[in-house]
C-alpha cells in the first residue's frame, strides 16, 4: 500500500498498486499548474484508490501526480511527453523516449496552446494558469536551483522545484495580486506556498523579512537567461527520480561564496 498527502496534510490518500505507467509532462499547462518545469504522473488501478482524510478540502479547476507520494512506488518514469513544449531554457538530460505532444498509447494528438504574452524587452514576465495573476521581473535572478527537499516536493506535487531568486525591489505586480492567497508551513522560517485561489497554480513568495521574491520557475513565460546551478538537498530527492543534469550537488544548501 502506497500513502500520500498534501503540503500541510490535511488531505491525504492511499493506493493499493501497482503502478502500471509513469510519465513526466513538460506542456505549458502542467508546467504552470505545478509551478515546476515538469510534472510526473504514475497511474493505478481506481480500485485501489481512496481517499484517507479530508477529501472535502479539494478543489477542483477545470483547465482543457505522483511528487506528493511517500515512499518508492517500484516504478519510474518511462518518457516525456509534450517534450516539443518544453521550457527552452531547461534541457531533458536522461535517455528516456520523447514525444511531441501525446504518445501513441495515450491516442497521440495535440494538446492546446496557451497564447504567448507580448515580449517586453529586459523583463521576465510569468502568470498563473487561469491568467488571472499575473507578473514581471526586471534584471536577472540573484540565483536559480533545483530544490528535491520533501516540503519543495510537496508544494509542487512535482519530482524537484526550481526556484528563481529575486530581489523584492525587482518585482511588479501586473495583474490580480488580490486573488494570491498565502499559505506558510507551520513550524517553519520562511517555508510556505503562494498560489492563485481560482486555479491553484503557484505564484510568486514575496518573503520580505529576507527582502527577496521566491520564484516558481515552472510559471514563467518568457525564457530565462540564468541556469540552475544545481540541486540542492539532493539526499532527500524522490527514490524514483534520477539526476542526471551533471550539475553539483547537495545534501543540504550549497556552501556560501
Amino acid at each position: 500500500m502506497y500513502t500520500g498527502s498534501c503540503l500541510c496534510s490535511a488531505v491525504s490518500y492511499e493506493v493499493a498498486g501497482p503502478f502500471d505507467r509513469m510519465a513526466n509532462c513538460h506542456c505549458s499547462m502542467c508546467r504552470k499548474h505545478h509551478g515546476a518545469m515538469f510534472a510526473t504522473f504514475a497511474s493505478a488501478p481506481l480500485a485501489g484508490f481512496r481517499w484517507i482524510s479530508s477529501a472535502d478540502n479539494l478543489a477542483v479547476y477545470k483547465s482543457s501526480e505522483p511528487g506528493n507520494l511517500d515512499g518508492d512506488p517500484g516504478i519510474k518514469p518511462q518518457m516525456h511527453m509534450f517534450a516539443g513544449s518544453r521550457a527552452t531554457w531547461f534541457p531533458i538530460t536522461d535517455t528516456l523516449p520523447q514525444h511531441q505532444a501525446y504518445p501513441p498509447q495515450f491516442g497521440g494528438g495535440e494538446g492546446l496552446k496557451r497564447p504567448a504574452p507580448a515580449v517586453k524587452p529586459g523583463l521576465t514576465q510569468g502568470s498563473c494558469l487561469c491568467n488571472e495573476t499575473a507578473w514581471e521581473f526586471s534584471g536577472l535572478p540573484e540565483r536559480v536551483q533545483n530544490c528535491h527537499c520533501s516540503r519543495c516536493r510537496k508544494a509542487r506535487s512535482a519530482a524537484h522545484a526550481t526556484n528563481a531568486f529575486y530581489k523584492v525591489e525587482q518585482f511588479t505586480w501586473v495583474r490580480g495580486q488580490e486573488n494570491v492567497q498565502s499559505y506558510s508551513l507551520q513550524g517553519t522560517k520562511y517555508f510556505g506556498q503562494d498560489f492563485c485561489r481560482h486555479c491553484g497554480s503557484p505564484v510568486p513568495r514575496v518573503v520580505h523579512v529576507t527582502g527577496y521574491v521566491v520564484v516558481p520557475c515552472g510559471t514563467f513565460d518568457s525564457a530565462l537567461a540564468t541556469l540552475p546551478l544545481g540541486n540542492i538537498f539532493a539526499s532527500s530527492k524522490a527514490p524514483w527520480f534520477d539526476i542526471t543534469d551533471g550539475l553539483p550537488q547537495w545534501d543540504a544548501y550549497p556552501p556560501r561564496k
